[in-house]
């Protein structure tokens, strides 16, 4: 990947979306924000954020997928939620829509943000998928058609899954906070009356974990899959928590991980999106960028683009961190790699 001058930036910006991409070149965008050494050995002292393209409404939930044969290695999913796609980059080609209807299905208008957020690959490689206005955890067959997870806990519709980790056994542990209902926490349509973290079992059983955190976000495992890490997107709340799962999957009660409003180098923010890299560093989106985290919960820097930065994801070859922001798809080339590659 190679940088442009900021003027290509600016042209970007005026055109649009990248449906079409002939370059590998990409102009700059942003800082990062180095609060301890030890952050060099995760991201080059050089390194810059690179725009690879813009033009969406909210972009969300970047996922990579390995395709043989590719050039590239393979190619990037995400979100774009208020557009209900999701979108397809490849470098080398740039950008088209993947999947429109992506997570609501219905005729009559459904709100700001109708379309899917958190998505993920399991162990057949299938994209699985949170879907805000269906109100369900979906994944797209071989086939290439779509079958409902689980979209009930004890009866009652979801409000609108957000965010996913799987576990190597199979189990999917989700969030669910109210952002996708159309008028969120007082949408009449709501049938949960919290916002809940579940576990969906291999077999379909649907098990709540906890219902204790206000807006539960942002949600991954460590490196040993012995932690699952859960942001609260609540700002009165800006704390990350980490969750023992103890033998039989069932979380163990909360450890803080991490509390913006008690650093002052970065606003207070709650949190969005995460991941964690094969050291179990968290890099976690809140708090005016992706803040970097190690496993002990010191903060070691931040990836500032300017912009609102919703989630991040790996890719390549596991050591390229992509990030969705506001109306961008940004990268970053790091010297680790994330988990699963």
């Amino acid at each position: 990947m190679k940088k442009l001058p900021a003027i290509v930036l600016v042209l970007l910006l005026i055109s649009g979306t990248c449906s079409s991409q002939d370059t590998t070149n990409f102009p700059n965008l942003g800082r990062i924000e180095r609060f301890h050494p030890s952050l060099d050995e995760l991201i080059p002292q050089n390194e810059k954020i690179e725009v690879l393209c813009g033009g969406f409404e909210w972009s969300e939930g970047p996922v990579w997928i390995a395709e043989e044969g590719n050039k590239f290695g393979g190619y990037l999913l995400f979100s774009d939620i208020p557009r209900n796609s999701i979108m397809k980059w490849q470098e080398g080609e740039g950008v088209s829509v993947y999947m429109k209807p992506s997570g609501y299905t219905g005729v009559a208008d459904y709100g700001r943000e109708p379309g899917s957020n958190g998505l993920a690959l399991d162990a057949e490689g299938r994209l699985v998928m949170c879907e805000h206005g269906d109100r369900r955890i979906s994944v797209l067959t071989k086939g290439g058609g779509k079958m409902t997870l689980a979209d009930r806990w004890n009866g009652k519709r979801f409000n609108s899954p957000n965010d996913l980790a799987i576990h190597k056994n199979g189990d999917i542990y989700f969030t669910d906070p109210i952002y996708g209902l159309p008028q969120r926490a007082d949408d009449p349509s709501r049938e949960i009356d919290f916002c809940g973290v579940y576990r969906l079992q291999r077999d379909g059983i649907v098990t709540l974990q906890t219902k204790d955190i206000s807006r539960p976000n942002g949600i991954g495992f460590s490196p040993d899959q012995k932690t699952l890490y859960v942001a609260n997107s609540d700002g009165s709340d800006p704390v990350w928590r980490a969750y023992p799962v103890k033998e039989d999957g069932e979380l163990g009660p909360p450890n803080v991980f991490f509390d913006s409003s008690k650093d002052d180098r970065i606003p207070r923010s709650g949190g969005d999106g995460l991941k964690v890299d094969i050291h179990g560093n968290v890099y976690a989106t809140g708090g005016g960028g992706v803040l970097i985290i190690s496993p002990k919960g010191e903060l070691l820097g931040r990836i500032v683009t300017g912009e609102s930065i919703s989630n991040v994801g790996w890719g390549m070859k596991g050591n390229v961190l992509f990030l969705t922001s506001d109306m961008y798809l940004c990268a970053v080339v790091t010297t680790t790699q994330g988990t699963g590659f």
